[in-house]
């Protein structure tokens, strides 16, 4: 029987992780840009450059996913292709986190944890599923699961621009103000 430890390990992991990226992420965009932009002109960094409220809202919205993976990898004994999809792609995220601070000659929000909580954590869950006899899915699926994380990971970033621009910002303040009244 796969423990609970591998299956809601994957959530609290991502939440460790996304601690990090939680605290880091909105001040790390606006400091390093200029060194960025010098170093690689040819990325769009004035895309790239968000606020705290979009950063917590997108990890927030990723908490979702990632707390649905999980639920499901539980459900499933760690058989579920979404669950394993989204361990695979948890660890891809923290090899690309080292290989951000790589190119950039310096850290990145989530590099401290990419290390020493991500990949680890990926690697040793992997290896208890082995051990519980757990089919993992290899090959094509595998592979579909990887392409789905800059999908989801756009998709996340996306839905969190949309909700926190200034207008849709100003008609939840509406809302809030009616429903006191």
């Amino acid at each position: 029987m796969v423990p609970s430890a591998v299956t809601w390990g994957l959530l609290a992991a991502w939440a460790v992780h996304d601690v990090e990226e939680l605290a880091t992420m909105a001040g790390w965009t606006r400091s390093a840009r200029p060194r960025l932009e010098e170093r690689l002109p040819w990325v769009p960094w004035e895309r790239l450059e968000v606020s705290q409220r979009h950063v917590n809202v997108a990890v927030g919205l990723m908490g979702g996913v990632m707390a649905g993976a999980s639920a499901l990898g539980a459900r499933t004994g760690g058989r579920s292709p979404v669950f394993q999809a989204a361990l695979l792609g948890f660890g891809a995220h923290g090899v690309m986190h080292l290989a951000q601070a790589a190119v950039t000659r310096g850290y990145t929000p989530g590099a401290v944890t990419a290390p020493v909580v991500v990949i680890p954590f990926s690697v040793w869950a992997w290896r208890r599923l082995r051990a519980e006899g757990v089919p993992v899915r290899a090959g094509a699926s595998g592979w579909a699961g990887l392409a789905a994380l800059p999908v989801v990971l756009a998709g996340v970033h996306a839905a969190a621009h949309a909700l926190t621009r200034p207008r849709v910002l100003a008609a939840f303040r509406r809302i809030r103000r009616g429903r006191r009244s």
